[in-house]
C-alpha cells in the first residue's frame, strides 16, 4: 500500500516511461479563443517585433524635456498632441510641450511625461506644478519584449495571458498537442443512467459525470462508455473497447469483494500492475496497472473517493498526456479553525472550506457522512490533508489544504 505522493510519483515516472509523444494539430483561435484555452502549446511562438514597438506613455499628460520643467511653476509653449495610434510628426525643442494620451508615443525631443493632474493648461501653454523628473511614466521601446525573443514556450498550458501574448505578435494559428482521449468507464448492478429512476437499492452514475469534468479540466478529452454490470464478459467487452482510447479510467470493482472483477479481467487481457492500495482516505483500493499499450486506473466506486484519487492520480496522467509538465499537487497553508482528530493510519483528505476573514487562510471542516456524501463535496471548496504522520491537529494550526479545481 502506497502513500498518495509515491503513488503519483510512480504514475509519472510510469507513463514518461513508456508513453509516446502526443500528436498534434494547428488551431486558428483568434475567432474563437476558447477552443485554445487550456490546450497546452507544441511549439515556441517568438516576438515579431520589439515591444513596445515606441516609447509609450502609461500616463495621460504632456511630453517634456525635464531640464525644461526642472523647477515648478515652469511655463513651457504647447506645440501638438500625440495620442494613441497618432502620434506626434515633430520634435519637442527646448521651452516646448506635446500633449500626449496614455498609450501613445513619445515624441522625439522628450525624455519624461508629466501627469496631467500635476500641470495646468493656460492658453497655449503649460504651466507645471511640480518638478519635473527625468524618464518618468513611459516605457522604453523593446523593453518589455524584443524581436526574437520566444514569449510563450511549448510546453505552456494556454492561458487568457498566453492568447494574448501569441495574439499580439500575430500569431493567428498556433500547434497544440491533440488532447488525450479518456476512456471512462462505471462499473457496478446497483448503478443506473442518470434520466432513469432508480431502484430502492440502485444508485445513478454521477461518477461518469464528476469524472468526465475533471478530466475536461484537466485537459483531457472524456469518452463515456456508460456503465459495466457486475459480470466478466460484458466488462471485458467494454474494458476493450476503453483500451482503444490514450487512457482508460474505471470507477468502482477495484476492492476485495466477490463482484469486484475488474483487476481479474485486466489480468485476463495482460494487464501490469503497479499498485493497487494507497494509504489514504477516502481511496484507498486505487489500482494504476498497464494494458495494451495504455495507462489504467481503478478508481473506488464511492463518489468522493473518485474525486480525490482523480485528481491525485489521474489528472498528471492527463498533464503528461497532453504534452505539459504535471504540476506539482497544488496544496497550500490555511490556519485551522477547530482541532481535527482521526484514528485511522492513513492521510485523510476531509471536504472542507477555506475563507479569509482577516487576510489570512483559514479552513474548516465540514460535517460529512463518508465518502458517499458528494453534498460534502458541493459545499466545500478545498479538501483539509491529515498526515498520517500526524492525525490529531489543533485549532490555531498551520495545515495543508487541497483546492478543489474551479472552485475558487
Amino acid at each position: 500500500m502506497l502513500s498518495y505522493e509515491a503513488a503519483r510519483s510512480r504514475v509519472i515516472e510510469v507513463i514518461r516511461a513508456r508513453a509516446s509523444q502526443p500528436p498534434k494539430e494547428t488551431i486558428v483561435y483568434a475567432q474563437e479563443p476558447a477552443q485554445a484555452l487550456g490546450r497546452v502549446l507544441a511549439e515556441n511562438i517568438s516576438a515579431d517585433r520589439n515591444y513596445p514597438p515606441f516609447n509609450r506613455s502609461t500616463r495621460d499628460g504632456f511630453a517634456v524635456r525635464a531640464a525644461d520643467a526642472a523647477h515648478a511653476g515652469a511655463k513651457l509653449r504647447m506645440i501638438g498632441e500625440s495620442r494613441a495610434g497618432v502620434a506626434f510628426s515633430g520634435t519637442v525643442d527646448p521651452g516646448t510641450c506635446v500633449q500626449i494620451m496614455t498609450g501613445a508615443a513619445v515624441p522625439r525631443g522628450a525624455d519624461t511625461v508629466v501627469m496631467l493632474e500635476h500641470a495646468r493648461v493656460e492658453g497655449d501653454a503649460v504651466v507645471f506644478d511640480q518638478p519635473a523628473q527625468p524618464h518618468h511614466n513611459f516605457v522604453l521601446a523593446g523593453s518589455e519584449t524584443r524581436a526574437g525573443e520566444v514569449v510563450v514556450k511549448a510546453g505552456a498550458k494556454l492561458g487568457y495571458a498566453e492568447l494574448a501574448m501569441a495574439a499580439q505578435v500575430g500569431r493567428s494559428k498556433i500547434i497544440v498537442s491533440k488532447r488525450p482521449r479518456v476512456a471512462i468507464l462505471s462499473t457496478g448492478d446497483e448503478v443506473v443512467v442518470v434520466d432513469q429512476t432508480p431502484g430502492p437499492f440502485q444508485i445513478r452514475n454521477s461518477n461518469s459525470v464528476s469524472l468526465a469534468a475533471q478530466v475536461a479540466i484537466a485537459g483531457g478529452q472524456p469518452w463515456l462508455l456508460g456503465n459495466a454490470p457486475d459480470e466478466i464478459a460484458q466488462l471485458r467487452v467494454l474494458i476493450e473497447r476503453g483500451l482503444e482510447a490514450d487512457m482508460l479510467v474505471l470507477t468502482g470493482g477495484v476492492s476485495v469483494g466477490k463482484y469486484d472483477l475488474v483487476e481479474q479481467v485486466l489480468r485476463e487481457l495482460g494487464a501490469e500492475f503497479f499498485f493497487d492500495a494507497l494509504s489514504i482516505r477516502p481511496g484507498k483500493p486505487a489500482v494504476f496497472g498497464w494494458c495494451k499499450a495504455k495507462p489504467v486506473f481503478g478508481l473506488p466506486g464511492n463518489p468522493v473517493s473518485t474525486m480525490v484519487t482523480c485528481e491525485l492520480l489521474v489528472v498528471p496522467a492527463i498533464e503528461l498526456l497532453s504534452g505539459q509538465k504535471p504540476e506539482p499537487l497544488p496544496l497550500f497553508k490555511a490556519k485551522l479553525v477547530h482541532p481535527v482528530e482521526q484514528r485511522a493510519a492513513l492521510t485523510h483528505f476531509l471536504p472542507a472550506r477555506v475563507t479569509w476573514p482577516s487576510g489570512e487562510p483559514t479552513v474548516s471542516i465540514l460535517h460529512w457522512e463518508g465518502s458517499g456524501d458528494i453534498g460534502a463535496v458541493v459545499r466545500s471548496n478545498c479538501f483539509l490533508v491529515v498526515h498520517e504522520a500526524k492525525l490529531k491537529l489543533g485549532a490555531g494550526e498551520w495545515v495543508d489544504v487541497l483546492p478543489r479545481r474551479s472552485a475558487f
